[in-house]
């Protein structure tokens, strides 16, 4: 009986994402996929998760977990996550991309290593609803896509942007941080509005998907609307996040998205767009 080898995983980015998608492939997914190598750009921080995983896969370089790995799993930075991506996929690894706003300004580059090793680039639908129905409305045009973000004033604590023209501390009533284009939101919130990247690369384009971002002192977690309307259908989809325990700038679903998309590399059976 053909027996399928064991997807062989690295995880480039050991800090709160990265930790809990290692936990989860050593402890779920034992059957189908091996985590083969952890790096990070501060190798303190791979080396603890190694341990407290009780496996030796701390790499010294990015080429030493690319060399590993058939799947590369980048949770560092958006300034990082295009070189991780161009290496792995030069290596014709797959590749799954959490910092998705990273790749905003490389697609063109990033379809055409795909294409020319035979590699796939998964961008999971992180902590937001309705992607499935987003891809499927816009086969029938859409005119409208618009995020709303709420989240608490700490988790724009070290955010350039916010803090050079905003003062949230003592905040008593909802701010408006930014109203623009997806395209620029992730240039000004690279670790804060993932979403919006994909939003924008799911469906009209990072300048047509627009987006506004509140600093809101009586929410507790992160809070997500998004409206669309399209010759399908008109959707309203709200979201709101429980913060990762470990990093309020995330949000717990945005981890979960990222393993049901390993689901579905691993999975013979899809569900959904």
């Amino acid at each position: 009986m053909y027996k399928k080898s064991k997807l062989k995983i690295g995880i480039v980015g050991c800090g709160a994402i990265g930790s809990s998608l290692a936990k989860e492939i050593v402890t779920n997914f034992t059957g189908s996929a091996a985590l083969v190598a952890l790096y990070d750009i501060k190798s303190e921080k791979s080396c603890l998760l190694g341990q407290n995983l009780k496996k030796k896969l701390a790499v010294p370089s990015l080429d030493a977990l690319i060399k590993r790995s058939d799947l590369v799993i980048e949770a560092s930075s958006a300034k990082a996550a295009w070189e991780i991506a161009r290496k792995a996929l030069s290596s014709s690894c797959k590749v799954m991309v959490m910092s998705v706003g990273g790749m905003v300004g490389h697609l063109d580059q990033l379809l055409n290593l795909a294409l020319k090793h035979n590699a796939q680039v998964y961008f999971p639908s992180g902590a937001v609803a309705g992607i499935d129905a987003l891809k499927a409305a816009n086969i029938a045009g859409i005119k409208k896509v618009v995020l709303t973000t709420r989240k608490n004033p700490k988790a724009f604590r070290g955010v350039e942007y916010v803090e050079s023209k905003f003062k949230l501390d003592g905040l008593k009533k909802d701010k408006v941080l930014f109203s623009g284009t997806a395209a620029q939101a992730v240039k000004y919130f690279p670790q804060n509005i993932n979403v919006a990247a994909v939003l924008g690369l799911a469906a009209i384009g990072m300048q047509k998907t627009q987006v506004r971002i509140i600093a809101s002192p009586n929410v507790n977690k992160n809070v997500h609307e998004v409206l669309i309307e399209s010759k399908a259908a008109n959707i309203f989809t709200r979201t709101e996040n429980v913060l990762h325990p470990q990093n309020p700038k995330t949000s717990y679903l945005a981890v979960l998205s990222a393993i049901a998309t390993l689901k579905q590399i691993l999975q013979p059976i899809k569900v959904g767009a």
